[in-house]
């Protein structure tokens, strides 16, 4: 008998959502920075860019900006819908991305019963799912790297995206949800706290990923990326000109991967299927990081303690920020005064793709204990 119990209970575990890739048509309006600069087109054009960025006492975003713009469109949306198999959770999270992937960050496809927080979601706590590329990201629409795909469009993609799923207007899905809520990774953290904080009626909890509130270390993550124009990536034919792409497994390795806590196909996996990012997203990513957030909600920051780009490869060295905090994680009470509750857990022995590695089960259940008090 237990040969067919254990397939029997396979089929049932397999069984046990049911997903739909769907396209969202959005009309956005986003107040936009404008920059002096051009397009990266060569290695030494997006070479120069990132040692400008990356200096540290040289405020380069601030040289650039010529003041702002107003930024109105049609796009559409890749994305992708997840139930229980008896019908639409209770809730909904909406879960966005951080740079160097797509929606596949939260479901990848490799050793899926370990490595998929949809399947943790969905299976074992009965919430539905809607995980999204990234607007200019996967198949989600593109635009102009500079001036149009910076975070304040994106901010507003993320708002719509939200009202369809709350309303039930998202295309081929007959459910609406009362509560919503939102998880990002990286620089996807950034855009779920900027919506928290400018529409937080779109939003009951916000889960901030792969995230400390301070920009110290971003200068890590945009050298160690060694990053290449995308036309002489493998991507070079979906995207248009001026994207830059990671140049190897090497730059995913050392800004998403910590020592001993993942597997080698993984780390395959994640450059095989990364992600370019736009000059407009490097430039324009911190600003809604330190703004003071109105947001009255739960906030739960949780961060691997080898995370590189937000905590320099150690969340729990505080020095260089505050030597009073516990971690770098912490940053975040200072931003979330009106926050109803703030937790933070760092993961030991992670790094930035916490999703990725050995240890994601950690930061799962930290995740959903959290949602659970």
């Amino acid at each position: 008998m237990f040969k067919p119990l254990a397939f029997f209970a396979l089929f049932a575990a397999a069984s046990a959502r049911k997903c739909t890739d769907i396209t969202v048509p959005v009309s956005l309006k986003a107040e936009n920075a404008v920059f002096d600069l051009d397009k990266p087109l060569t290695k030494v054009d997006v070479t120069n860019f990132i040692l400008n960025l990356s200096r540290q006492g040289d405020n380069f975003v601030e040289g650039i900006t010529k003041g702002t713009t107003v930024i109105t469109g049609n796009y559409k949306l890749a994305a992708t819908y997840c139930e229980p198999d008896y019908g639409p959770g209770d809730e909904i999270q909406i879960m966005t991305h951080g740079i160097g992937f797509d929606r596949s960050y939260w479901d990848m496809s490799y050793n899926k019963d370990k490595y998929s927080y949809v399947a943790k979601a969905v299976d074992q706590h009965k919430y539905s799912t809607l995980t999204w590329d990234r607007l200019g990201i996967g198949a989600s629409s593109k635009g102009h790297p500079i001036d149009e795909i910076q975070v304040f469009l994106e901010i507003a993609a993320l708002k719509e995206l939200t009202r369809k799923a709350r309303k039930g207007l998202l295309p081929g899905i007959n459910a609406k949800y009362s509560k919503a809520v939102h998880i990002g990774h990286s620089f996807g953290s950034v855009i779920s706290l900027a919506l928290a904080n400018t529409a937080p009626e779109l939003t009951d909890a916000i889960v901030l990923t792969g995230f400390a509130q301070t920009p110290t270390y971003l200068s890590l993550f945009a050298v160690s990326n060694n990053f290449i124009p995308v036309k002489e990536s493998p991507n070079a034919d979906k995207y248009p000109a001026g994207y830059v792409a990671t140049a190897s497994t090497v730059s995913v390795h050392m800004n998403f991967f910590a020592e001993g806590n993942f597997d080698p196909q993984m780390l395959k996996l994640a450059y095989k299927t990364a992600q370019p990012t736009t000059p407009g997203e490097l430039l324009t990513l911190a600003g809604p990081m330190l703004e003071e957030n109105s947001y009255t909600g739960p906030v739960f920051v949780v961060t691997g303690d080898r995370d590189v780009p937000f905590c320099g490869g150690n969340c729990m060295a505080t020095g260089g920020v505050d030597s009073e905090l516990p971690s770098l994680l912490d940053t975040s009470k200072k931003y979330f005064p009106h926050a109803s509750r703030l937790n933070t857990t760092v993961i030991p022995g992670t790094g930035h793709g916490m999703n990725l590695e050995y240890t994601c089960g950690q930061t799962y259940d930290a995740i959903f204990d959290f949602l659970s008090e």
